[in-house]
């Protein structure tokens, strides 16, 4: 089986760029989706469990970083940036894979033979190995690159109950589900429906106090009563006011490691 991989860009021409490098400097290579935000980086890579992730680090939703912390132990990634020589040198002591904007055939060729060399190394049944560390990493490149403050943060919700429009304090949400065109909102004492995707709350909600735990599913942490594994090995979450519980997908799993 040949290597897989996904390109996140919120450029398309960047996306392009990459694309067709790659088919030059490895033609077996499997580009088997791309991305345009962070979100759908995600959700992309929780669908084809690829062996590589070339990822932009400035993008909507969640930025490359943000999607590196929850997807590092299942896939290898490769940072795809535009910043300058200080920054690289925390790359390369992070023994992490980046290539710079825009990309260069010499560059790309190098970091091909290291993708490769990974590969071999872990064998096909278990993919490649990811870099070790790269949650310290992570952090690191966070303060030293600067990212923009965080997007200021959802108080309210403009939820239609039956006929009536009913502000709901973000607080007083057990959890938000997808819903073909709607956003499911659950307090612990009625459902809503409003007309916002996931990936735009995703973006908006305090990132401490909601996890997203599947494409589909943003959960109130301090709603949390416990974590624990079906009859069929699915994590999943208990709630405190309610009694349906929530399917944590295999992405975002790793929220629950140290509970």
């Amino acid at each position: 089986m040949n290597a897989r991989a996904i390109i996140a860009d919120d450029e398309r021409l960047m996306r392009d760029q990459i694309r067709g490098c790659l088919a030059q400097a490895w033609p077996e290579l499997q580009i088997v989706a791309e991305a345009a935000n962070g979100i759908d980086a995600v959700a992309a890579i929780e669908a084809h469990r690829p062996d590589f992730v070339f990822l932009d680090i400035r993008m909507p939703g969640m930025t490359g970083l943000e999607v590196a912390a929850l997807v590092a132990d299942r896939v290898h990634v490769v940072f795809v940036t535009a910043y300058d020589q200080h920054a690289v040198e925390a790359f390369e002591r992070g023994a992490v894979d980046y290539l710079l904007k825009p990309v260069e055939d010499e560059r790309l060729a190098l970091t091909v033979t290291r993708l490769k060399q990974r590969l071999g190394a872990a064998g096909r049944s278990d993919g490649a190995h990811p870099a070790a560390g790269l949650s310290e990493l992570i952090g690191a490149l966070a303060q030293q690159l600067q990212l923009p403050a965080a997007t200021p943060r959802l108080r309210w919700i403009k939820a239609a109950i039956g006929s009536n429009l009913r502000l709901i304090p973000v607080e007083e949400v057990v959890y938000f589900q997808a819903d073909d065109k709607y956003t499911q909102v659950f307090t612990a004492q009625s459902e809503a429906l409003i007309r916002r995707p996931i990936k735009d709350l995703v973006a908006e909600l305090d990132p401490d106090k909601f996890w997203q735990i599947h494409r589909s599913t943003i959960v109130n942490v301090t709603e949390i009563a416990g974590v624990a594994r079906d009859v069929r090995d699915r994590l999943m979450v208990a709630l405190k006011n309610r009694s349906e519980k929530l399917e944590v997908s295999r992405s975002f799993a790793q929220r629950f490691k140290q509970m």
